[in-house]
Order: structure tokens, then sequence, then C-alpha cells
């Protein structure tokens, strides 16, 4: 396992919080921590060379600011409060936020904004920062909790007199690829474990046809819902990880062993899983050698259809479709593609040509067989029989 001084920043991982501080400016002394939690993390030398940012010119204001400097990313709203009771007309304040400088920040954008709103009001109904004659330790306390809260329960709660405020982390994750009508969805969280009225009326009509078996085409036909909002559903529901994305399982496919294969040797609870989740009975699971040695025979030039036949996975209590679901979803195996390619150029004409237009070296067999509605079989039989379509594997 990596150790923490070995990631380096954009490595997309999340870290925890390592303080929590208020900056505020004195109309005489500048720019100044008036309270930090832990005590003294953020030293006066690291913070002169950043006040700057930490309290910038007007135009920067209510702008999330990032700063990352000597193994620190500080994370800030800037505030300011127009008042003529203020000294300079104005009270000026930003709450921020420090994790280490690896550290994906983006998720803390929301939380900060939101608490910093709450300390404007709580100024502006009770001067609950300017006031000097105000004690810090409510604010210490109230800062302690958030960053114990939000590192271990990702969520804090604050009360104070009649206001409530929810403060939620939040996994802000890459917008997903686009859908194919070829691609096959299945659930990686039990579809249960989420509350039916938190779907919109399409997902949860889509719902009952994703099987990790059925591509995005044969669900849009057989829910009765049209195939772009079938994909947008599909996407909507990658973007929670709730499912993935597999290619369509076929007795023809092939597959191959990848390097991760040899985590199955190494670990028990991968190996669990594995047994659990490929077993045609939970009354007699089958022996993880003969698992792996059915994936070990996963290579160029052998369909699944080659393994049934000289491995027999029946009276192994082996499931072979769902085994080859557990590989790709494991990265244990992946799939190798055959992507036709037409060396006549220029054909002209309509239906048979229509097809060959596609064999560009572009588009898989899959994507292929799903736009024109044919078989596996149907598009074998039609190349064999153009001796200027040769099929590239990768």
């Amino acid at each position: 396992m990596a150790r923490e001084k070995d990631y380096v920043e954009g490595c997309g991982l999340e870290g925890q919080l390592r303080c929590i501080f208020l900056c505020e400016f004195h109309p005489t002394a500048g720019p100044k921590i008036t309270c930090q939690v832990p005590d003294n993390y953020v030293s006066k030398e690291v913070f002169d060379a950043v006040s700057v940012y930490i309290i910038p010119k007007a135009q920067l204001q209510r702008s999330i600011l990032t700063v990352t400097l000597l193994g620190s990313k500080i994370l800030g709203f800037p505030i300011r409060i127009d008042n003529k009771k203020y000294a300079r007309n104005a009270f000026y304040f930003n709450l921020c936020f420090v994790c280490d400088a690896w550290a994906r920040s983006v998720q803390y954008e929301p939380v900060v904004k939101k608490l910093s709103d709450h300390l404007i009001t709580m100024e502006v109904e009770k001067h609950f920062l300017s006031n000097p004659q105000t004690e810090k330790a409510p604010l210490s306390a109230m800062l302690k909790q958030v960053m114990e809260d939000l590192n271990t329960y990702r969520m804090c709660t604050l009360t104070g007199g009649t206001t409530t405020i929810h403060l939620k982390v939040v996994k802000i994750s890459k917008e997903p690829s686009p859908v194919q009508d070829h691609q096959v969805p299945i659930f990686i969280e039990d579809q249960h474990m989420f509350r039916s009225e938190q779907w919109d009326l399409t997902t949860y009509q889509v719902l009952p046809y994703i099987d990790g078996f059925n591509h995005v085409a044969k669900i849009a036909a057989e829910a009765d819902v049209e195939s772009n909002l079938v994909k947008a559903c599909v996407q909507n529901l990658m973007y929670y990880g709730v499912v993935s994305l597999l290619p369509i399982f076929q007795y023809s496919n092939v597959y191959a062993a990848t390097p991760k294969l040899r985590m199955l040797a190494e670990r028990k609870e991968l190996q669990q899983r594995c047994i659990k989740y490929v077993s045609k009975s939970a009354r007699q699971p089958p022996a993880l050698r003969d698992i792996f040695r059915m994936y070990s025979s996963m290579t160029y030039g052998t369909t699944v259809r080659d393994l049934c036949v000289r491995l027999n996975p029946h009276p192994l209590r082996i499931n072979e479709r769902k085994l080859v679901q557990f590989g790709l979803l494991e990265g244990l195996i992946r799939r190798v593609y055959k992507y036709p390619v037409h060396l006549s150029q220029g054909t002209k004409g309509n239906g048979k040509d229509s097809l060959h237009r596609s064999f560009s070296g572009l588009q898989s067999v899959d994507e292929i067989c799903c736009a024109h509605g044919l078989s596996n079989q149907q598009f074998e039989d039609q190349v064999e029989r153009d001796q200027n379509v040769i099929l590239i594997w990768k």
C-alpha cells in the first residue's frame, strides 16, 4: 500500500482535513488568523506568505480560492460584509480548510461556502466574529466539531439557538462517458438498498431489466422506453456509482487474462467473493483451483465456447456467464474485441454496402451488430463471403 508521502498532487485521492482556521482583516494589523484548530498548525511564516490570497482584492470576494504551499493546500471562500459600523466600512474574513497538498479538495468547496454563509448570518445577527469582547472559545469548539465530524462521518450538524445547519461532504465524480446501445449495465451496488422513491419514473421503469446481460438497446425495447432516455438513466446511475458497464456476453467472445489475475491467488477476501459470485449453487461452491484454471485459460483465439467444451464448467459447479462478469468487474480479464476492416474503398449502393461502410476498423463487431440488428452468426456469415474484409483483434 502506498504511503501518504508517496502521493502527488493530481492523484485524485481524497485526504483528511488537517486544520480549519478563520482569518480576518484587522484595520491596522492587516490579515491575521484569529482562530484555528488545531492551534498553530498554520505557522505565522506560512500565513504571511499566502495572506494576500487569503484576504484578496474585491474582485475575488465570494469566490472559491485554493492555494498550495509547502505541502499544504488551503481552501477558502473570502467574504466582505459592507456596513458603516465597521472600520473602513467593511468587515473581511475567510474561513479556510487545510488538507495535504496531494489531496483532492473539490468535495469540500460546497461545505466551505455553506459554513461561510452561516458565519455571515451569525455576524450580522450578533457580531459573532467582529466583537472584540466575544470569546473565541465557542468558535474554536465549532470548528473542532466540524473538522472531527467531517473526517469521521463526512457530515456534521451544528445547532446554535434556533438555527441548525447541516454540512455534508459529497463525493464529486467525473462525468461518465456516453453510454452506447451495445453496452451492458450491471449493478455494482445492491439496488434494494435504495428506496424506490429515490428514482425518477424512467429509472423505476428501466431497473427491472438491468440484469448484467441485457444491453441498452434490448433494455429500451423490453422496457418500452426511448433509447436515449435509457442511456441518460444508465449514465446517471453510473455517476452515483450504482452501475458499471460491461460488453455483451456471447459464447463466441474471446477474453484474455490480465496481470491482476495473480491477486486471485493471493487475496483471501477476493477468493471468497469470487467463489460466491460464480457458484451455480450456494450449497456446493466450486473449487478455487477450477475457477483459476478457467481464468488462466482465457487467451487470444480461444472463445468461451471453446473453454466450455474443453473444461466443462457445469460439473465443476461454475456458472461461466457469472465467471466472465466477475472477471471483468474486478479487472482479472479483459474482452478482446473484433474490429472489421474493408480493404476495398469507395463501395457504393445500399443494403449490404451500408453495413460495409461500418467496416472502418473504428467500430467493434458488438457495436455493428447492435446498430444493424444482426446476430453474431449472421455477421460472421457475411464476412466469410467477402474476401475484402479482415478482422483485427485487440
